[in-house]
């Protein structure tokens, strides 16, 4: 029997009962879809998938899409990003280091993904954890006169500005990347496109801009929102076992990946992204 179980007082639910890889009634099916909406993430621990039927179950929630870091496929299937800190003759088979600020997946596009799938292979038996924020509670808990502050606002965000602040390790952006990488309007608070569910929608720590406002104003309100959107009453920390699955809603909720020692331990994930259920 499928139990439902709250992962955290304001965010996530706990799938048990449940064996990915084996078919799923519709009805059962939708009342983990709903969970998933209501509470931006889902856990399902102990499954083993293949590449196939991790994209086939990523399917029942959406498009499959691939977006970023091409190169990291895993085996041929371009629908997998490899994030992985193992190699292979000298060669990284998937991406070593990601996400280790608070961020939005896609949010510098013009269409931001609707959410991902991460797929937990092998784990460091220290560290390597997840961080998860719930942007409805965010919003929720904001005050009247901020609310009314932002709502109907737009954020810019820029991949260039960002890049020193998500990747310090990687070099500044070519001229190439500059000339691809657009600044993208985002609206401050997102009406979630299935449910009408407001969310705060300001990103991680980079310092965006607020169209209309000037910097002075802009910079130290972006600064509070993302500061208060991550208070600890909003969010999750998942300690990764081999087999967990974890699917998260990028339309109402942020994450961020904790270091780990890369030198003495991998950890192996795969993970699909989906664009919108039609």
């Amino acid at each position: 029997m499928v139990e439902l179980v709250p992962l955290a007082e304001r965010i996530g639910t706990e799938v048990r009962g449940i064996d990915v890889t084996r078919p799923i009634p519709d009805a059962v099916f939708e009342r983990i879809y709903k969970a998933w909406l209501d509470s931006t993430i889902l856990l399902i621990r102990e499954q083993e998938m293949t590449p196939d039927q991790h994209v086939d179950f990523t399917r029942r929630f959406g498009e499959v899409v691939s977006y970023t870091r091409r190169e990291f496929a895993e085996g041929g299937r371009p629908e997998i990003l490899v994030l992985s800190n193992r190699t292979e003759e000298g060669r990284p088979v998937g991406s070593p280091v990601s996400g280790r600020v608070w961020h939005t997946d896609g949010h510098y596009l013009p269409a931001p993904p609707a959410g991902s799938m991460l797929h937990a292979i092998e784990v460091p038996p220290e560290g390597g954890d997840t961080l998860f924020a719930n942007m409805f509670a965010a919003w929720e808990a904001l005050p009247a006169r901020v609310k009314e502050r932002i709502e109907g606002r737009e954020v810019v965000i820029s991949r260039v500005r960002s890049r020193p602040y998500n990747y310090p390790d990687r070099p500044p952006p070519t001229e190439a990347q500059r000339a691809e990488w657009r600044d993208q309007p985002q609206p401050m608070v997102l009406a979630h496109p299935e449910t009408g569910r407001k969310a705060l929608y300001v990103g991680g720590s980079v310092p965006w801009h607020v169209v209309g406002m000037d910097e002075a104003e802009s910079a130290p309100l972006v600064t509070f929102l993302q500061e208060f959107s991550v208070l600890p009453r909003f969010t999750y920390r998942h300690r990764w076992r081999a087999g967990d699955i974890i699917l998260w809603d990028n339309r109402s909720a942020m994450h961020r990946a904790t270091p780990y020692d890369m030198d003495r331990y991998h950890r192996h994930m795969h993970r699909t992204t989906l664009a919108a259920r039609h």
